[in-house]
């Protein structure tokens, strides 16, 4: 399928139960480093670069059972698992993601029942996860540069999930709600890494201090980074690692104060927000397509943070099923161009990746919500492989490095890759999933 497409790069994240089945480095797993070898290797020999995510939400059994992402000695489990790629991959993977996504590690597996391990403990739990996130992250990136950059001359960075929050009006109050949802949403990972004071946003911590005094805490709810843990944490990405998919309008409604349990994530932002109508609806309930958000958020990066080269590492849309995805070249389409009008504006982004390469198991919504540029069969044994149009039209973005929005792909017929014949011709079973 990479080679169908003609990638330039393929990301892909490293399971940490396949390298250390325990969760610690006492035992590293020799058929998991072969899996990932035999991976890296073909990438290369097909002069496709890795990407390697570190960590995408699967936390060793073993480390759950002792809090996980709560107990602050995780920070150290995950320095001896890095440690462990860097010497065993390190010599051919020069490009690394430490964490995806730790907003929805954090509030949507400890602060809320979404997602694994449904520690459902909101207003506290996710701000406890962020703080060890953040320093796990941090040393990892240290490491990475005190001992192994010389000799693999890598980059390494992190890749936070931001979603762009407009004020649904241009009242003061609406426009703070936007901020501060900004602020809750990405901010409070983004900030401490990559503005030139670090720490968390002064936003967050005045309304979880202001709400935690409110509510009886003897201090505020999120922890306090000492001056040290401001010092370790700054600085340390060599990349904003970008994943984005939508907007929200975003406002504040005193008559709604109540609405959210109290402690929680969402009573401490304070703002409510929603989806305009009419903009195109995905499968998936939470996505829209808005691209000119994908503008506004990458300006606003490159506004805050002084520019940072960013590689958007994870874009995309979801749908019911089906070859004919028109929905999805009109997304990639409306978001490559807002990309590229943020680029006019001088914001430096360096790569950008789409999500997915095929369609895969959506976490609470199982197979129900299709995000691949390939058609995934999930009812026969052989899960056969099938390129839909959109595999066709981002081919050809990439042959041509131009987002002509008129091409229409000539070698594309539903009638013909719908057959059991066509279908074999696609079928890329033998590949891992």
């Amino acid at each position: 399928m990479m080679k169908e497409l003609n990638l330039d790069f393929y990301r892909f994240s490293v399971s940490w139960t396949r390298i250390l089945p325990n969760g610690f480095s006492d035992r590293i797993n020799q058929a998991g480093l072969d899996y990932y070898n035999n991976l890296i290797n073909e990438l290369l020999n097909n002069n496709i670069t890795p990407f390697v995510t570190m960590y995408h939400w699967d936390l060793p059994h073993n480390l759950q059972r002792l809090g996980g992402w709560a107990n602050p000695l995780v920070v150290d489990w995950f320095v001896d698992y890095a440690k462990v790629l860097f010497d065993k991959f390190g010599d051919r993977v020069k490009n690394w993601i430490t964490i995806n996504e730790p907003k929805q590690i954090c509030y949507e597996g400890y602060g809320s029942d979404l997602k694994a391990p449904f520690v459902n403990m909101s207003g506290i739990a996710e701000y406890i996860c962020a703080k060890n996130i953040l320093l796990a992250h941090a040393r990892v990136y240290r490491l990475y540069d005190e001992e192994y950059r010389k000799v693999q001359n890598g980059t390494i960075g992190i890749s936070l999930s931001c979603t762009w929050f407009e004020p649904a009006s241009d009242t003061l109050d609406d426009n703070q709600a936007a901020l501060d949802a900004r602020q809750f949403d990405w901010g409070q990972y983004a900030h401490p890494i990559f503005s030139r004071e670090g720490d968390f946003p002064a936003e967050l911590k005045k309304n979880i201090a202001i709400k935690s005094a409110e509510q009886g805490y003897q201090k505020s709810r999120l922890p306090e980074l000492t001056a040290e843990e401001v010092a370790l944490i700054r600085g340390t990405s060599d990349f904003f690692g970008l994943n984005t998919y939508t907007t929200k309008l975003t406002y504040r409604d005193a008559s709604l104060d109540g609405m959210y349990a109290v402690p929680s994530y969402s009573d401490d932002i304070g703002a409510v927000m929603i989806k305009d109508p009419s903009w195109p609806q995905a499968q998936s309930s939470w996505l829209q397509e808005v691209p000119w958000g994908f503008y506004k958020l990458l300006v606003e990066i490159k506004n805050l943070y002084d520019n940072p080269p960013v590689l958007v590492t994870e874009n995309g849309w979801s749908s019911s099923g089906g070859l004919l995805d028109d929905d999805r070249i009109s997304y990639y389409r409306s978001y490559l161009s807002a990309l590229l009008d943020a680029v006019d504006e001088g914001c430096d982004v360096k790569a950008y990746s789409a999500w997915a390469l095929m369609d895969n198991f959506e976490w609470k919504n199982g197979y129900t919500e299709k995000f691949g540029l390939f058609e995934v069969d999930f009812s026969i044994p052989d899960r056969t492989r099938t390129p839909r149009k959109s595999a066709y039209i981002y081919r050809e973005i990439i042959r041509s490095r131009q987002l002509d929005l008129n091409y229409e792909p000539e070698d594309f017929a539903v009638d013909s890759v719908s057959s059991t014949t066509e279908r074999g011709r696609y079928n890329y079973s033998s590949y891992s999933n």
